[in-house]
């Protein structure tokens, strides 16, 4: 990475992180980037979505759920497949969107106003977030399945706290 390019990461970064990061935080600790690969930015705590990642996408959400919840090499190969499987219905639902933007602009740009078209495409988005919510509902599910008590009890405390959102 160019050398200028990387003070304006660090810049941003910092400046996404808001009050909590660095010393005077919620409990008087370092959350910085120097807390470790599973610290406040490190190790994906569902957000990321100033990069373009989804909320649960496979890898830093992975690490960070098999670290915070001491998973077993088995259970994390099963999890990588469930949040795969998670991370492919959300990146079809990016590309329903889009879809359903370009049906959006041409009913605009056309010389009559097509509501049929209009009507569809937004049908179309009420379909494609429904199959998402079935999703991280089947996906919930198989976690739940797949944690024993420790770890679930573990997990539901991450997703109250908003360490990691769904």
């Amino acid at each position: 990475m160019h050398p200028g390019m990387m003070a304006w990461w660090h810049a941003r970064r910092h400046a996404a992180c808001g009050a909590s990061c660095g010393e005077g935080g919620s409990r008087g600790e370092w959350h910085g980037w120097h807390a470790g690969p599973y610290g406040r930015h490190g190790g994906g705590g569902g957000g990321g979505e100033e990069f373009g990642a989804g909320s649960f996408g496979v890898r830093r959400p992975l690490r960070f759920l098999a670290y915070k919840l001491e998973l077993e090499e088995a259970q994390v190969a099963q999890l990588a497949t469930i949040l795969d499987e998670l991370k492919i219905e959300r990146a079809q639902a990016a590309v329903d969107q889009r879809r359903t933007t370009a049906v959006l602009a041409d009913a605009v740009a056309g010389e009559s106003f097509d509501e049929s078209k209009v009507k569809s495409a937004a049908d179309e988005r009420v379909k494609s977030n429904e199959r998402v919510q079935v999703a991280v509902a089947r996906a919930l599910g198989r976690i739940h399945a797949l944690l024993d008590a420790t770890q679930r009890s573990k997990l539901a405390y991450l997703l109250r706290t908003g360490a990691l959102s769904i």
